[in-house]
């Protein structure tokens, strides 16, 4: 048998599979295609990959056979059902070593299984977030790989060589053990459900309370995206709002206001509540979705509850509303990444994952849905201090959200007096008043859980004494009706 010459295998020849294995191409790798329709593969070899590196397989034999050791192979199917069993088809032709690299949008919790199960049978499982569209793995995504950290060194010169750049550094880094890959794009992706919720909340101030034309509220996203909020979203919203139908009209005024979602920033959400981190800005932007998703409701909503009309002279100096909205986003943008750093950091602790927070920054600086001029910053900012509390404890973050806050506040009571709603704007100023107050009124909710479910309550350091002890939970008879005996305490 002739010598194997493939670098890697890829299963999965829709548009991503096929994009990401032209890109391998273009740098010299030999790949080696498979697809369970086999049908796609021929079409593939006589088409796109005629002439280059690549070789089609109609077997997972051939595929496996075709393959250097280690093998590399790369799955790019469907999240859930199809990757287990790819896993299970290509285990009779594996041997100890080999490594399997699902790169498609996999939920964290079923990379964490299939890492430990395959762990046992000796072959090595990388769980490998992938963003940036097909455009982005034809020349370049962002690549977060996590998992078994033996597979690295055997997979990371082609990870590194086909991903995105960004000041010539590779977009992809090792993340951590385990699914830490996987959970890292699902932040990713909750992040950018968050910015592209701010980006509508900004439109829809200029349309409703400014009157702009598509056309304008466009040339003002153009001038954003030379300054601080340069970046993907901001670019093709640029792109959107100056994009005419044939009769001339915006397309964007006929697509129905009911959003869609596949469920990922829903993950991120769900994942922030199960570690007690307030990651409010993602969970208000998939509730937002939720909402619009309520179309005849809305409607009928429209013409049966009251609220304030937009004033006609309610902005009485347009550019400084425009310079406002864009500080009212910057800043909200910054609480958005600084919460998604938040569950992060809170992840590898319950997790156990000792994660690489400079290089993740990084895998997102280019290629990626939610690249941004200012994750450059992100990464200057882990790099100086990797085990930093809080983004917005750096002072580049803390001297930006300073400068910010004005135009901030102003935005958000104009949006309110003229009945707007700006669930995501609104929901960052709220953590951020929230985060830098050194008391809430949490006092007070604990007295209510004590009084009505004995839920018991700490006292406060200097308010401690020989009745009310510090450090103890305790238990008051508010009424003289009750008992004494408080309930156990728990963390949800």
């Amino acid at each position: 048998m002739a010598q194997p010459k493939g670098d890697m295998g890829l299963i999965g020849l829709a548009v991503m599979g096929q994009n990401l294995i032209l890109n391998a191409a273009d740098h010299g790798y030999t790949v080696v295609a498979f697809n369970r329709t086999v049908s796609k593969v021929d079409h593939f070899m006589e088409n796109e990959a005629k002439g280059k590196s690549i070789i089609g397989a109609h077997s997972i034999q051939e595929l496996v056979d075709n393959l250097k050791r280690p093998r590399r192979i790369v799955l790019l199917v469907k999240a859930g059902a199809a990757v287990d069993a790819f896993i299970e088809q290509l285990l009779p032709y594996l041997e100890k070593g080999d490594i399997i690299i699902d790169g498609g949008n996999s939920h964290y919790p079923d990379t964490n299984r299939r890492y430990e199960e395959l762990k046992g049978k000796g072959i090595y499982f990388v769980g490998s977030g992938v963003s940036g569209g097909e455009e982005g793995a034809r020349y370049g995504p962002s690549l977060m790989p996590g998992g078994a950290e033996e597979a690295w060194p055997h997979i990371k010169e082609i990870f590194q060589a086909i991903s995105a750049k960004s000041d010539g550094e590779p977009c992809c880094d090792w993340v951590g053990p385990a699914g830490a890959g996987h959970y890292v794009k699902m932040v990713h992706n909750g992040i950018e459900y968050g910015d592209m919720q701010l980006i509508t909340e900004a439109y829809d101030i200029m349309k409703r309370v400014g009157g702009f034309s598509d056309k304008e509220i466009g040339d003002v996203f153009a001038k954003w995206n030379t300054g601080v909020l340069d970046s993907f979203l901001v670019e093709i919203t640029r792109d959107i709002l100056r994009y005419d139908d044939k009769d001339g009209t915006p397309l964007v005024e006929k697509i129905m206001d009911s959003a869609g979602q596949k469920g990922t920033g829903k993950w991120t959400a769900i994942n922030a509540l199960d570690l007690g981190m307030p990651v409010t800005l993602i969970g208000e932007a998939v509730f937002a979705r939720c909402l619009s998703s309520l179309k005849s409701e809305r409607i009928r909503a429209a013409s049966i509850l009251p609220g304030p009309e937009v004033s006609k002279d309610a902005i009485k100096d347009k550019q400084q509303f425009v310079d406002d909205l864009e500080q009212a986003l910057y800043a909200s943008k910054i609480i958005s990444y600084a919460q998604g750093f938040m569950l992060i950091r809170e992840a590898g602790k319950t997790y156990n994952w000792k994660l690489n927070n400079p290089a993740i920054a990084l895998m997102w600086r280019g290629g990626c849905i939610i690249r941004s001029v200012f994750l450059a910053e992100i990464t200057k900012a882990y790099r100086e201090n990797p085990e930093l509390e809080n983004l917005l404890f750096n002072k580049f973050f803390t001297d930006a959200i300073t400068k910010a806050q004005s135009g901030w506040r102003k935005t958000i009571a104009l949006a309110s007096t003229q009945g707007i709603p700006t669930p995501a704007f609104s929901t960052a100023l709220s953590f951020y008043d929230g985060y830098r107050s050194e008391r809430l009124p949490a006092n007070l909710l604990q007295a209510q859980r004590d009084y009505f479910g004995a839920h018991t309550f700490r006292v406060l350091p200097e308010c401690a004494s020989e009745d009310l002890p510090e450090g103890q939970d305790i238990h008051v008879n508010w009424t003289g009706r009750g008992g004494n005996i408080s309930a156990s305490t728990y963390q949800a």
